[in-house]
């Protein structure tokens, strides 16, 4: 969408590579068991004492009133309600996957 395929450039045959085989993660958003800490960046994600990906950003979402993550995560991982842990400073922390807007999801709000 953002590149010209009809060009050349450097990493054209990488970039091609990449595009053929598809993405391997998808960046997902997840709801943190915790109101007394947040996440900042590059926490691990793990599951089954296995680092599965990394937070990209999150912190207090206010409006919802929940701790929320986003981070890169394989495929097969990002679907709504897949359950996870977060290390933040050296803790973890139980965190679930959600595929569904957090606030106003029917954008009834804007239309109020």
């Amino acid at each position: 969408q953002f590149i010209n395929w009809k060009k050349d450039f450097i990493g054209k045959q990488a970039s091609l590579k990449e595009r053929e085989k598809g993405s391997e993660k998808k960046l997902s958003v997840m709801v943190v068991d915790t109101l007394d800490i947040d996440v900042i960046n590059d926490e691990a994600i793990m599951q089954e004492d296995k680092c599965i990906g990394y937070v990209t950003s999150g912190g207090y979402a206010h409006h919802v009133q929940k701790s929320i993550a986003m981070g890169y995560l394989p495929i097969e991982m990002s679907k709504k309600d897949t359950k996870v842990e977060i290390e933040i400073n050296g803790k973890f922390y139980s965190a679930t996957v959600v595929c569904d807007p957090l606030y106003d999801p029917r954008g009834l709000k804007m239309r109020s």
